[in-house]
């Protein structure tokens, strides 16, 4: 069996987790709601607080869906409990972000500001010019409008300008070589 698929999945006090007849799951909790339609082939069991994923059999198919479903969920129970975030840094002369109301406002070499909207369950921190924090209770979600943000200008290797992850490590060059 899945090493992942076979884990139970607590449920921590304050989380609501109800399934419904087409293997809807729907997590709600203090960060918010969450809801995933789930392979109908993967059996969902929630007893005494405790999620479990189940596979009818040994298929390929099968084996591969009971992780990635069992991860869905704690993932989901994980984002509505604590939330997730990333942080990106932005390195350049001149490059800075601030937030006007629910917009996130660039300011990255262009000639012209790159505003970026808030969406629903996603919100923006900007605790200095530099640093940007996104936030929100959807994994996938936060993932996604990061990598669209750090698209606007990403980093590049000869001076390290531009929009990176915090933990992202850029590999430089050396520029011209003389004679």
């Amino acid at each position: 069996m899945s090493r992942i698929g076979r884990m139970p999945v607590t449920i921590p006090a304050g989380v609501d987790v109800k399934i419904d007849a087409e293997n809807c799951i729907t997590v709600k909790g203090p960060k918010g709601t969450l809801t995933q339609k789930i392979n109908p082939e993967m059996k969902l069991k929630v007893e005494d607080g405790v999620l479990t994923v189940e596979r009818p059999g040994e298929e390929k198919q099968q084996k591969a869906l009971h992780g990635l479903t069992r991860s869905l969920i704690s993932n989901m129970v994980e984002g509505v409990t604590n939330g997730f975030s990333k942080k990106l840094e932005i390195n350049g002369v001149g490059y800075r972000a601030a937030k006007q109301g629910k917009q996130l406002v660039l300011t990255i070499g262009y000639s012209h500001p790159v505003n970026i909207e808030e969406s629903d369950g996603i919100t923006f921190e900007v605790p200095d010019p530099n640093t940007i924090i996104v936030s929100g209770a959807d994994k996938q979600k936060v993932g996604q409008i990061t990598a669209e943000i750090r698209k606007k200008r990403p980093p590049e290797p000869y001076l390290g300008k531009g929009i990176k992850y915090s933990d992202e490590r850029i590999r430089r060059k050396s520029g011209k070589a003389g004679k």
